[in-house]
């Protein structure tokens, strides 16, 4: 028994770490595609592109890992179900459970440190990713002179050169505006030039030689215009906006960048305020007397009609003018409807506190779900595996990958239903792994008790034949 333990435990590292491997590096070259756009022609130090690839590959692992799981789990039994193996496994006495509790200990394992990486670690690598986006969206393109193309990256110039040496930075024909200064405009030319970077790059000396200085001023209201000649001419150009620059800004955490023991704080917090505001509205309540009938009929001649008699039937408005009864009916009234308004604004609070609290919640049950999903497809590919007898790579590929997007599109469609309040936080985030957990328990009774002979199973395990065939069947072309 310890030997075929370890036979089996020896079979799935293999496959996992490839699968895990192959997952990262498709989901870092769709995370390249979609944003090396706008990090090309800034001038980003290398490391800074590395160190905001190494932050995203925090939501990649949280992918990677189930799907990598489900994978090496039907790879695996796929090749004992192919090689005869489990059944002379089964023909010794020797059942599933028995076989595979070693491997379900490793799937509550990598929940566990699943559970571990979603509510501690990835919080923090989105926040740290989400704060160096911003700081690389702030820097503008880098300082770049393309020959015969004006450049305007720098505020209040504008550079033409016909020329540039990309090796020694010499420039030829240079032709600069100046337009930093209301009512003056000036234009440098200059046959030759160099560039000169100081101060790390912050700054940048373009020395000109040979050249024309042209300047026309106003003074006074009478234009003035000034030629100077000179042989050499040095322009300091200010290039601190295109440096990077990291902030020291904390920022604003959301759920997704919340670690779950602040959330859980938080969602305490949350609903310590929305009883405080019922408690409030109920304080409230006690003294006004029916809010809504004073609003839909205040101006209603039968509502005054009705006011005016009670207000005469009051023994303390006994005596009082009926312009001193009136006076204290509108005060009153003007306090009902204060006291209505704070009312509804006191609701209205209670009700966003509660969707806040609510979208935190869901935060806080994704990320113990999808680490649960781990322990999941252990249960689903182990039968799964020997159900479909073939422990191919495209085989299994193609099952692993329809099961997942069916339970990823499950999760994301109960997280926005419980984001806007149609679902329980709890439900929307746990009823994709309720679902697969049952097709899961479903799938190792099949196995199990052999129900091969069932009507329904074999109908299903015709199609699953039929799907290897065609998958491990070369293409026939007539």
């Amino acid at each position: 028994m310890k030997h075929l333990h370890r036979m089996t435990l020896s079979m799935l590292p293999g496959p996992f770490l490839g699968w895990f491997g192959t997952l990262m590096f498709l989901l870092v070259m769709q995370f390249l595609i979609k944003y090396l756009p706008d990090l090309v022609g800034k001038g980003l130090p290398l490391g800074i592109i590395l160190e905001l690839i190494s932050y995203n590959l925090a939501y990649m692992v949280v992918l990677a890992v189930p799907m990598a799981t489900l994978i090496a789990m039907i790879m695996t039994f796929g090749r004992l179900a192919e090689s005869n193996a489990y059944q002379v496994i089964k023909s010794a006495g020797i059942s599933l459970l028995q076989l595979t509790w070693p491997l379900l200990i490793v799937g509550a394992l990598l929940t566990g440190a699943m559970m571990y990486f979603n509510n501690l670690i990835l919080p923090e690598a989105n926040h740290r990713a989400r704060n160096l986006w911003i700081d690389i969206q702030r820097k503008k393109p880098g300082f770049q002179l393309q020959p015969g193309v004006f450049y305007d990256g720098i505020e209040g110039y504008s550079i033409l050169v016909q020329h540039r040496d990309p090796e020694t930075d010499s420039l030829r024909d240079i032709t600069i505006y100046d337009y930093r200064y209301s009512g003056e405009h000036a234009v440098l030319k200059a046959r030759r030039g160099l560039l000169q970077p100081i101060a790390g790059g912050r700054f940048i000396d373009l020395i000109l030689e040979d050249g024309e200085f042209h300047r026309l001023r106003r003074l006074e209201g009478q234009e003035r215009y000034e030629r100077l000649a000179f042989a050499r001419y040095r322009l300091r150009l200010d290039l601190s906006d295109f440096v990077f620059t990291r902030s020291q800004e904390e920022g604003y955490r959301t759920d997704r960048t919340t670690p779950t023991p602040q959330m859980l704080a938080l969602v305490d917090s949350m609903e310590a305020e929305v009883q405080r505001n019922r408690q409030r509205i109920r304080q409230l309540l006690l003294g006004v007397l029916h809010p809504t009938a004073q609003r839909t009929a205040a101006k209603t001649p039968a509502f005054q009609a009705a006011a005016d008699d009670m207000l005469l039937s009051r023994p303390v408005l006994q005596g009082l003018p009926d312009t001193r009864r009136s006076m204290l009916y509108e005060l009153a009234l003007q306090q009902s409807r204060r006291l209505q308004t704070q009312i509804e604004e006191l609701q209205r609070t209670v009700q966003w506190t509660k969707r806040r609290a609510d979208r935190y919640r869901v935060e806080i049950h994704k990320k113990f779900s999808i680490a649960v999903a781990c322990l999941i497809f252990v249960l689903i590919g182990m039968p799964l595996g020997l159900s479909v007898r073939r422990g191919g790579l495209g085989l299994a590929g193609g099952l692993a990958l329809g099961i997942f997007l069916f339970y990823w599109i499950t999760l994301v469609q109960g997280e926005k239903l419980a984001d806007r309040g149609y679902l329980a936080p709890w439900l929307g985030m746990w009823l994709p792994n309720l679902v697969m957990g049952l097709i899961g328990l479903v799938l190792v009774t099949y196995v199990s008790f052999d129900l091969r002979v069932t009507r329904p199973l074999v109908w299903l395990t015709q199609k699953l034949h039929a799907l290897r065939d065609a998958v491990s069947r070369p293409y026939a072309y007539r």
